[in-house]
């Protein structure tokens, strides 16, 4: 049950008309109510909160709100709302359905709960600069509804003994207070080998901080971290994570739809797809992005609505060179 001090919060804040301070405070039960184990009261009180913060009309349609984070943890982490979704990737088969188990888990993790499973919360996303890594944790917030919180690591890390443990803590205990999706990109700048001879002792203390508070962690909130280098990390975390999902360069059906999603505002009548697509081998799906991106502004800036296979072919092209260097 509420710690007394909750209820004389509540009270205090009920008879004060302080609408906003009596949820707060109703998060602090929550969270209170998760440490003693009692998830399933933790949640539904979370829930009756963010339904109680969202207005009247729209409250079945609207995201989860949240609070911008303040003091010492505003620099820590940046918040935003998305309206990407999943449906606006292009992904292998295999890759967008364990996506889409991830989204499932979270939306029904109350059945899962009351057979004593658990929903994924925990994702390592793996895969070379512009594969899709942190547009998928933008679409996951967007699919659920929810914040996304972006840590920000130059902010996080420090050269002070303890100071970054001590804001590591501060993120975790965010994840308590407000259910959101928190995204750690360039994950390895944390989760280095801890036996690395060149390491420094602080990134060492870092990475056991982040060890146990990923462990002991038991809110509500959905945990990404991406990493372009999987082989620095330390070899502990990946079995702290629910799931580890790899990213590939994209094959030549994958290039193509990309290039017909992105140009899809446009005529492309009598275009080469299969042969075009061909052609990007060795660009990431951002790369490919970009290059469409290119060709259309090339017709837009003619004054025309079509585009050409010399727009796409030579956009390409410049994509590639631009790799190379």
């Amino acid at each position: 049950m509420a710690a007394s001090k909750h209820l004389i919060a509540l009270l205090r804040s009920h008879i004060a008309g302080d609408n906003e301070q009596f949820l707060s405070v109703a998060m602090q039960v929550a969270a209170h109510e998760a440490r003693q184990g009692h998830g399933i009261l933790a949640k539904q009180l979370r829930d009756l909160v963010d339904e109680a913060r969202l207005p009247k009309v729209s409250r079945a349609n609207r995201p989860v709100p949240f609070a911008q984070p303040k003091g010492e943890l505003a620099a820590l982490i940046s918040a935003s709302y998305s309206d990407t979704r999943l449906a606006n990737m292009v992904l292998p088969t295999a890759l967008e359905g364990r996506l889409r188990r991830i989204v499932t888990e979270q939306r029904q993790q109350h059945r899962l709960t009351k057979h004593g499973l658990h929903s994924r919360r925990k994702i390592l996303l793996i895969g070379s600069p512009g594969s899709g890594k942190t547009m998928t944790a933008t679409a996951l917030a967007g699919e659920l509804k929810l914040a996304l919180f972006t840590v920000v690591l130059d902010s996080l890390i420090t050269r002070f003994m303890g100071e970054t443990a001590t804001k590591l803590r501060l993120v975790f205990d965010a994840m308590l207070e407000t259910r959101g999706v928190y995204f750690f990109d360039e994950f390895d700048a944390i989760g280095s080998r801890r036996a690395e001879r060149n390491d420094v002792g602080e990134i060492r203390r870092v990475l056991n901080s982040f060890l146990q508070f990923l462990e002991n962690d038991d809110s509500d909130s959905l945990i990404i971290a991406a990493t372009n280098h999987p082989d620095l990390l330390d070899p502990a975390l990946f079995r702290r994570f629910d799931d580890v999902i790899h990213y590939d360069m994209p094959d030549p059906s994958i290039a193509e739809g990309i290039l017909k999603k992105r140009l899809s505002g446009f005529d492309v009548k009598g275009m080469h797809w299969k042969h075009i697509a061909e052609t990007t081998c060795g660009l990431s799906q951002a790369e490919i992005s970009r290059a469409a991106d290119e060709a259309a502004k090339r017709a837009v800036l003619d004054d025309r609505i079509r585009v050409t296979r010399g727009d796409l072919s030579g956009a390409i092209a410049e994509r590639k060179a631009s790799a190379q260097h």
